[in-house]
């Protein structure tokens, strides 16, 4: 490792260890530079993956975007002035979904992708809306920490550790694990049951769960087989909640399990939502809409597990997050520094 490669990532990880005193001003700066691209978007004409609902010069979805993100510059400029005060801190989790709802097709982009790449007849890819999205996900991280950080300082604790010590037991990581895995069974069952030859649960045409017209050729050959390449994902996303999990997964490299986690939780969770209520009001005769070849129950309790395991991934994620906590150096070096014994006149 030369000098200069030692010397940057030195001061990486200075600046990533005292987030606490920046993470407000980041905050800041990203909700002021994303209000003033929507606002720019709304005057000029949809541009750097603004437009939600329309095309037209000045639509409601930018300048919106625009007033939402400018109350929330403003919430984040009082956050470091109202240092022992509850409200901002409280109000800047409603920011942090709100980041994550603009950015939420982001958190699918790997699924986009390897579609984009492998499969046929898909839709072109909106470079601009992606960097759009990556960015609110990156603000939505940024206003986690602001917000954790505050509420710290409010609280009176330790706004780098938190005060936290002990990681969270093993068994209680354990039994969310257990849920992530139990509430993916149905889904991945069904769909390598109809890549076995069975339509149970399929009221369509063709194969169920594979349409040759999007489905790359190496996901038809698969198929052929019986295997299914959503029911292969569905299990690693099993391995995955295993490994935040179960001590095996300590091993691992802390930071790719924490990225996945959150995302797999922040995506799943809300899609399982919609599919779920849209089954249900499909299944009791309430509304027309929904997967038309699917039998309701199918989108209830096999597509409706999504949002399960996207619950219970992000308990094992928080759990695992904070399995790994320590007291900083700043805390045990307060904590011995009490300890010692004065020295004797």
């Amino acid at each position: 490792m030369t000098w200069k490669t030692r010397n940057t990532s030195t001061s990486w990880k200075r600046l990533t260890a005292c987030w606490p005193s920046w993470a407000e001003a980041a905050a800041l700066r990203w909700s002021v530079l994303y209000a003033a691209g929507a606002v720019v978007a709304a005057l000029t004409g949809p541009a750097y993956g603004y437009a939600l609902l329309g095309k037209a010069t000045g639509t409601v979805a930018e300048w919106t975007t625009a007033g939402l993100y400018g109350a929330a510059a403003l919430l984040a400029y009082a956050l470091p002035r109202r240092p022992d005060r509850a409200w901002p801190s409280r109000l800047a989790w409603p920011v942090v979904a709100l980041c994550l709802t603009s950015g939420f097709a982001f958190l699918f982009s790997p699924a986009h992708l390897l579609a984009v790449f492998l499969g046929r007849n898909q839709p072109p890819m909106d470079w601009a809306a992606w960097a759009n999205q990556a960015f609110a996900v990156t603000g939505a991280a940024l206003w986690a920490r602001a917000a954790l950080a505050h509420r710290r300082r409010a609280r009176g604790r330790c706004g780098y550790c938190g005060g936290h010590e002990a990681p969270a037991p093993v068994a209680r990581r354990t039994r969310a694990g257990l849920v992530a895995v139990a509430a993916l069974v149905p889904y991945a069952t069904l769909k390598t049951a109809w890549a076995l030859g069975a339509t149970v649960g399929y009221t369509g045409t063709g194969k169920p769960g594979m349409d040759p017209r999007y489905t790359s050729d190496l996901g038809i050959r698969l198929y052929e087989h019986g295997v299914d390449v959503t029911a292969v994902l569905a299990l690693a996303g099993m391995v995955l909640a295993l490994a935040l999990t179960r001590p095996w997964g300590l091993a691992l490299p802390r930071l790719p399990l924490l990225a996945l986690g959150w995302a797999g939780a922040g995506a799943l969770a809300p899609f399982g939502i919609f599919l779920g209520v849209l089954g249900v009001l499909s299944w009791t005769g309430l509304t027309g809409l929904g997967i038309t070849d699917h039998a309701p129950w199918v989108v209830v309790v096999a597509y409706g597990g999504f949002c399960a395991y996207g619950l219970a991934l992000g308990r094992a994620t928080l759990a695992f997050q904070r399995s790994g906590r320590r007291a900083c150096t700043r805390c045990t070096g307060a904590r011995a520094g009490q300890a010692m014994p004065r020295p004797a006149r």
